[in-house]
């Protein structure tokens, strides 16, 4: 076996800690250098989407397949700049394609609640809508002057007359006969009255109640013959009268027809080749003529209003009401949903109260944000869109009917019977992008199984992004970009390279970059106000380092008061001397939006028993589920390594002290087995180390997260309370690539007043944190004599042996 020399006081023992496991300076931050980076004043444009391959590829896959169903699903998490690339990326491309018809909804003169859908050629919607209002205007202009032209008023006369001369012709054989009676007749209007005649003067009543009784009686009876003869005589009338009717009729229609004639012609000429158009002109001609007869003939009721009244409701009854038109220069429309309700989404109807109940008309019909990208490309946030009732059940339906219908799907459930429309429905051709976080596509994709058929291709944005020689031009070119389209100062070289350094600090990795790249956007606007205060023309490193001091001042209330609550003694963690069973554990703090690191004391007891290890954390239901696994894990390192030649009988207890929420992860688990070691073999720890990192059964340390958070948080206690050499923080090897420390700690490593370990396993960290030996297995499976390893299984060995001599006696 391997030997070392043991004196007196076991905590005497001397090793000198492996050098090798200490981090050089170059190896705690990647610098980035872009002196061979050139740029011009005006940036170009960087069209592709940086640093997503993969992403790029599928959106390019999918905008050029032309069958149903290749929607497109963009995944990824919030702050990846997923909605501004991709928008920039479809208006690339919907520029080079034609521009969609405009649509119109005019009205059903047969059925008015069922308006009547128009397609026109882009950039005609207003057009047509400006040769309609136009039309207005001439036949304003036309009528009622028509009426009033002296031929027209020549063969309307001659109507008349033919109609008076039979009625009159018809009353002079009534007065003839009245004559033959001596009686008078007398024509007032259309009424015809009879008094009887003597001395050649008609009686009025009071001289005809003078006369005697039966020449009065004679007159009554002379009168019922006249009326009967009357009636004889004008039994044609009513014919007579009709056929008037008719013939004026005929001749206002022929009088309309003649005077609109040369109105439409122009407009026929001008829309022939657009089928819609030219039905819809057809069916106003042939409207119009009760239209003027209903307002716009002389001694109608819109001849006494003035002409912006007659105008507004001819326009209510023939103007289109434009629902898109598109414009011929802007190619494909590319419109993204903010707000996806369903009225913002498939249209809506609006209404008007007119004496206490709702009315509408086909004018009243909202385009959605669905007309206005048909036949281009839809954005739509998929969670926005869940959200809200009845959206994505409709906008399946209308994926797969191929059509837009205009409804509101809350009158059933609301009761309301109000006289609604049911507009024609218009043909949809659109490509829908949603914009989702990786959870609501993998609901969906479970949930509704018609959702991989309408959304066939997946854009997965990563998290991290490559670092090499073209994404950190194309970040660059993008940070340039967006200092320039914000009206911000120039960016030196300098402060792209802070920008890219910051932006791995956030991915945690010094070969990659992070994703989320709007965090970077809103530093470079940051920046530029520290810019502006120093009156300088150019954002250099000071002004990048000034707005994320600045931020971290803002968001750094609680870590000022947990590391002022530390100095204070109130929160207990040592940075000094030595002890058994105690060592300091690194943590990350996570509270809303913002997260720190901080250490935290860890402590362990062992005892006899074989209750085994007991996590206090998880007893008091604040650990979860992944440092509840990584405490588990310990018993198997402790059976593995120490416990192959007797069982394994312990009692041991571990906490995370003053910790009052829940904790989660299992990077504390090499923190807690060296503390549960420390406590078994009653070795002390140095209490100026802190420790981070998860292990495996075989005592292997894995990686963890927060790496940079954990250290600086660790070195903010040391540096408050005084660097003095001996202080240092313990990584896991694997997480030495996750490393981009700020520059205070850099500094102080420099100096040699602080330093950081990164170990593979427990035996390393062993050897760090006690400066003893560990102790490696030799060729016949033993530990070295009196090594930390040799401790632990003479002290399991001798635990093991008590809970067998006392389950003999339980036996006896």
């Amino acid at each position: 076996m391997l030997k070392c020399t043991v004196h007196q006081q076991p905590h005497l023992i001397t090793y000198f800690m492996p050098s090798n496991l200490k981090l050089p300076i170059e190896s705690l931050k990647l610098n980035v250098d872009l002196t061979g980076f050139k740029h011009s004043e005006t940036p170009r444009l960087y069209n592709s989407i940086l640093g997503q391959p993969r992403a790029q590829s599928a959106l390019e896959f999918g905008v050029a397949m032309p069958n149903p169903g290749y929607n497109i699903f963009v995944m990824g998490e919030p702050g990846l700049g997923r909605l501004t690339m991709i928008t920039d990326h479809l208006y690339a491309t919907a520029q080079s394609l034609p521009a969609p018809s405009s649509y119109a909804y005019v009205d059903n003169f047969d059925n008015s609640r069922e308006p009547v859908a128009i397609e026109l050629p882009a950039e005609y919607g207003q057009v047509f809508s400006k040769d309609v209002e136009k039309l207005i205007d001439n036949l304003l202009a036309t009528f009622p002057a028509s009426f009033e032209s002296p031929a027209y008023q020549q063969k309307k006369s001659a109507i008349e007359r033919d109609f008076n001369q039979s009625y009159n012709y018809a009353i002079d054989l009534v007065d003839k006969k009245a004559q033959a009676f001596n009686i008078a007749l007398f024509r007032e209007s259309e009424s015809i009255t009879f008094a009887p005649i003597r001395n050649k003067k008609s009686l009025n009543e009071d001289q005809f109640m003078q006369l005697p009784q039966p020449e009065r009686e004679t007159f009554h009876q002379q009168v019922e013959e006249l009326e009967e003869y009357l009636s004889e005589v004008l039994l044609e009338l009513p014919q007579w009268r009709r056929s008037m009717v008719e013939k004026t009729r005929q001749l206002d229609n022929d009088t309309v027809s003649l005077a609109i004639e040369p109105l439409f012609a122009e407009l026929n000429d001008k829309y022939q080749n657009i089928d819609d158009v030219i039905t819809y002109l057809s069916e106003i001609k042939k409207n119009l003529g009760n239209t003027i007869a209903d307002y716009l003939m002389p001694g109608k009721s819109l001849e006494s209003r003035d002409t912006i009244t007659k105008s507004q409701i001819l326009s209510e009854q023939y103007a289109p009401n434009i629902l898109v038109d598109n414009k011929l220069e802007s190619g494909a429309p590319v419109i993204y949903e903010p707000h996806p309700i369903y009225q913002n989404l498939f249209g809506r109807i609006e209404y008007v109260s007119d004496q206490g109940a709702l009315v509408t008309n086909y004018r009243r019909i909202c385009a959605g944000s669905l007309h206005k990208a048909n036949g281009g490309y839809l954005i739509l946030d998929a969670e926005k869109l869940l959200t809200y009732p009845f959206v994505w059940e409709g906008l399946k339906r209308a994926l797969q009917s191929g059509r837009i219908e205009i409804e509101s799907p809350y009158s059933e459930q609301l009761g309301i019977n109000t006289v609604t429309l049911k507009p024609e429905v218009i043909p949809l051709n659109v490509k829908v992008i949603l914009v989702g976080s990786r959870d609501i596509y993998y609901l969906l994709e479970e949930l509704d199984n018609e959702f991989n058929e309408m959304f066939r291709i997946l854009a997965d944005f990563d998290d991290h992004i490559p670092l090499t020689d073209e994404s950190i031009q194309g970040f660059a070119m993008l940070m340039l970009n967006q200092a320039a389209d914000s009206g911000a100062q120039p960016l030196t070289h300098a402060a792209i390279e802070s920008l890219i350094e910051h932006s791995c600090r956030l991915s945690e990795n010094q070969h990659q970059f992070s994703a989320h790249i709007k965090d970077s956007l809103d530093i470079i606007a940051e920046a530029n106000l520290f810019c502006k205060k120093a009156n300088h023309s150019k954002i250099d490193r000071s002004h990048i380092a000034q707005a994320l001091a600045a931020r971290e001042y803002r968001n750094g209330r609680l870590s000022q008061a947990i590391l002022e609550e530390m100095l204070e003694g109130t929160i207990l963690i040592d940075t000094e001397g030595e002890a058994i069973g105690k060592v300091n554990g690194l943590t990350v703090l996570e509270i809303g939006g913002s997260s720190f690191g901080a250490p935290a004391r860890i402590t362990t007891t062992v005892f006899p028993g074989s209750r085994g290890i007991v996590d206090i954390e998880r007893e008091a239901e604040l650990g979860q589920a992944i440092h509840s696994k990584g405490v588990m894990i310990l018993t198997g390192y402790l059976g593995h390594s120490y416990a192959q030649q007797f069982p394994l009988a312990i009692s041991a207890s571990i906490a995370i002290e003053q910790s009052y929420g829940d904790i989660d992860g299992d990077s504390a688990a090499l923190a807690e087995l060296c503390c549960l070691i420390s406590a078994l073999t009653r070795t002390p720890i140095k209490q100026a180390f802190a420790v981070t990192g998860s292990v495996n059964q075989y005592g292997e340390v894995q990686a963890v997260g927060g790496v940079n958070e954990k250290i600086e948080g660790y070195f903010r206690l040391c540096r408050a309370r005084g660097l003095n050499g001996e202080h240092a923080a313990i990584i896991p090897a694997a997480n030495k690539r996750n490393l981009m420390l700020k520059q205070e700690v850099i500094d102080a490593v420099a100096q040699g007043l602080f330093a950081i370990y990164a170990v593979s396993n427990v035996n390393e960290t062993l050897n760090l944190l006690t400066g003893q030996l560990a102790g490696e297995l030799d060729s016949e499976g033993f530990y070295p004599e009196n090594s930390i390893n040799f401790k632990a299984i003479f002290r399991l060995k001798e635990i093991s042996d008590m809970a067998t001599d006392d389950d003999k006696e339980e036996g006896a």
